[in-house]
């Protein structure tokens, strides 16, 4: 907690937090957007001034407020429509959020919604302290304003709470003061200082909704490790996300928040892109890399969730899970998509110590698909089976080949590695549509092996 807390400290102290000046204006007739920043705003405390903007179809390019039941009453807003509030985090460089347009067109652009913007900024900008004692305020007012969302037709239901970091939080405050009726929570990276050890009703929690998901991306810094809904979805183990370590292309505050905010970039893929982000429930993300967690009908899921606009993830209604921690693959970019294959190695001949290999998986043309490093057991050992997951990008097409290269070196001899078969199967293994690759008798004698999948016998 310590060090998380540091490096918010350390982000601080990089970057002038600002706040913000309201804009008054027609709130019929003008477009809005979220305000603007002043630091006089941070030092003098005021009030949080938040605003909540709605789109539509009808107004998809153009806000309208929604602060009053005036408001409600001359907007777009469609009580018969589900609705989708999207409430931002902690802005340290007190600005408008990037990715909250994008967001807010895919949502419309996949269903005739309202979708409303909860605009925060100036009690989310200055210290980080300050802003999560500002969490319980704005919760009371997002709730306030739900309640009149049901006055016009609006059933508890039908509204969808979306959080971003602290946000997260705020839909779990909120889902609390309607007694867990809401329909749906979606916590992107639920922010982690303050609240890992934080109690249920201080934190978001699978009471706070219907159902409750979250999506993990950072959990070892700005993000919760600990599952705080009825699903979380960890990528790639909820850590360092493939492609958020070239610093050369980063500003220190991208680098910072790349791995933090990977879950929010996902998600708007998962709404935009048809190619499935399925995930795998298991114990442990060494567990489920270890090939133990293939095969979703043997779960008490039933089902492999997935990330998206799915009624429950795409689980079935009489499940009722609490806590599943799932998890999954994924690539570097958009559309983050990646293909999850068990690789099965069977051994025969053995030499007298432990041997390091490469594998590469090759695409129909070649291209490298995905790499994976086994040390191969010495004769002594009764392991003669090896399990791995791997994935690759979905759009790199058909495994067609592999190279295997021996890591020898200069001081230790090699010795023959003989692989009776290689088998890979594309996850879940309960899927009959995905028939099994194979290479059998593969002897490694020599620095470098190659060879095309073929049929399984």
């Amino acid at each position: 907690m310590a060090a998380r807390w540091n490096r918010i400290l350390l982000l601080g102290s990089l970057i002038l937090p600002a706040c913000f000046i309201a804009v008054n204006g027609n709130i019929s007739q003008n477009c809005t957007d979220f305000q603007s920043s002043s630091w006089r705003n941070v030092l003098q405390r005021l009030e949080l001034n938040i605003r909540f903007m709605l789109l539509t179809r009808r107004n998809q390019d153009c806000a309208q407020i929604i602060n009053d039941n005036n408001d409600i009453e001359n907007s777009n807003f469609n009580g018969s429509l589900p609705t989708k509030l999207i409430m931002h985090g902690y802005r340290i460089m007190g600005s408008k959020p990037s990715w909250v347009d994008t967001l807010a067109k895919e949502l419309i652009s996949a269903m005739d919604v309202n979708v409303i913007l909860v605009d925060w900024i100036i009690g989310s900008t200055a210290a980080y302290n300050y802003a999560v004692k500002n969490t319980a305020k704005l919760g009371l007012v997002v709730s306030t304003l739900v309640a009149s969302f049901l006055s016009y037709g609006s059933t508890e239901d039908s509204v969808h709470l979306i959080g971003i970091s602290l946000g997260a939080h705020v839909a779990g405050f909120v889902g609390r003061m309607f007694h867990g009726k809401l329909g749906r929570i979606t916590g992107l990276d639920p922010a982690g200082p303050l609240f890992s050890k934080a109690s249920v009703d201080e934190r978001l929690d699978p009471s706070d909704a219907m159902f409750v998901e979250a999506i993990h991306s950072d959990s070892d810094n700005f993000g919760i490790s600990r599952p705080v809904g009825h699903i979380d979805f960890y990528l790639n183990d909820g850590k360092d996300q493939p492609g958020c370590r070239r610093l050369f292309l980063f500003s220190v505050y991208k680098l910072l928040i790349c791995d933090h905010m990977r879950a929010v970039y996902l998600y708007i893929s998962s709404i935009k892109n048809h190619c499935p982000l399925v995930a795998f429930p298991c114990q442990t993300y060494e567990y489920f890399t270890n090939g133990q967690c293939l095969d979703c009908n043997y779960h008490s899921l039933r089902r492999c969730p997935r990330i998206g606009l799915l009624e429950r993830g795409g689980l079935s209604t009489d499940v009722q899970p609490k806590e599943v921690k799932v998890f999954l693959m994924t690539s570097s970019s958009s559309p983050f998509c990646a293909k999850h294959f068990l690789v099965e190695i069977f051994l025969k001949q053995l030499g007298p110590r432990d041997q390091r290999v490469d594998i590469a998986f090759l695409s129909n043309n070649y291209t490298t698909m995905s790499k994976l490093q086994l040390t191969i057991p010495n004769k002594q050992s009764r392991e003669r089976t090896m399990k791995k997951v791997i994935s690759h990008d979905a759009s790199y097409g058909n495994m067609n080949a592999i190279i295997i290269k021996l890591l020898s070196s200069w001081h230790r001899k090699s010795y023959v590695i003989h692989i009776e078969k290689l088998r890979v199967r594309e996850l879940p293994l309960n899927d009959s549509e995905r028939p099994p690759r194979c290479i059998y008798n593969i002897v490694i004698d020599k620095e470098l092996f190659f060879h095309q999948f073929g049929n399984c016998l």
